[in-house]
């Protein structure tokens, strides 16, 4: 299983990836996820992946090769000359058709699904940065100030987290701490994703990026996130009042009375044999 998660904000863009895969509780691997496409002050782009390996793995080696015919006048569009983040994405979802193309039959005899996911973003000179989600048929959906990340794989243990901090304004020193945080309850909760992680901070605007890590169990700065962290849910959690079901003087009773919501009860009388 696999954990990714892709931000796109106003200051900037953070990615990041862990590092497992398994086919069973005895095979289980390490293989790296995310992919960085750079020409240093033209483009810049990552493409984070989740599903079937086989299939992540031929359409991140294809997509460096692959092009889409524009007509008899212009030059074929590539990830290397495309003029748009959407264009990128286009030529992206056409490897993913390609290798559907080559390996959906096979995979359908022997009973596999053609499954893959990925997040695809960056920035072309002459535009904005973007962020798109890639789906298994190749078809694929853009991030917008409403929502500005995306997950694939195992992501409803880290969804919360960012659903609170997260939005355009975030600065992204916190948004890769919300995205650690995000991964640290992933890891928490589901062994199928697992260290190492990779983490990506770009920058708008300036087509490269030196804020790349790879992340291990002996990083300072992830095992301070993961201890302080839990500790901090505890203290939270322990500072919230109990239930009070006697009303009183609580500040927030839990038993108050309502005409629409009474419990549904069946009440015998002494002695009463119930059928």
């Amino acid at each position: 299983m696999t954990y990714c998660v892709g931000i796109r904000l106003n200051a900037g863009l953070v990615f990041m990836s862990d590092s497992r895969t398994n086919a069973g509780l005895d095979q289980i691997s390490t293989f790296r996820k995310m992919m960085i496409y750079e020409r240093p002050g033209d483009r810049f782009m990552v493409l984070l992946s989740a599903g079937n390996l086989s299939v992540s793995q031929s359409v991140r080696e294809i997509l460096q090769v692959e092009k889409l015919d524009r007509g008899a006048h212009e030059e074929p569009l590539s990830i290397w000359n495309a003029p748009s983040m959407f264009d990128a994405t286009r030529v992206l979802g056409a490897a993913v058709r390609r290798v559907y193309d080559q390996d959906g039959p096979s995979f359908k005899a022997a009973g596999i699904d053609f499954n893959a996911s990925m997040i695809f973003g960056g920035q072309i000179r002459g535009e904005a940065m973007r962020l798109f989600m890639v789906y298994s048929a190749g078809n694929f959906i853009e991030a917008t100030r409403e929502t500005c990340f995306f997950q694939i794989g195992e992501s409803k243990y880290g969804k919360p987290i960012l659903d609170r901090v997260l939005k355009p304004e975030t600065p992204l020193d916190e948004a890769a701490k919300c995205a650690l945080v995000s991964m640290d309850s992933t890891l928490k909760s589901n062994l199928s994703v697992g260290l190492p992680l990779d983490l990506l901070v770009y920058r708008e605007g300036e087509f490269r990026s030196d804020h790349v890590v790879c992340i291990d169990e002996h990083n300072p700065y992830f095992r301070m996130i993961r201890s302080t962290w839990g500790q901090r849910l505890q203290e939270v959690f322990a500072g919230i009042d109990e239930p009070r079901w006697d009303g009183g003087d609580a500040a927030h009773p839990l038993m108050v009375r309502s005409a629409r919501y009474e419990p549904m009860r069946k009440i015998t009388n002494p002695g009463e044999r119930i059928v």
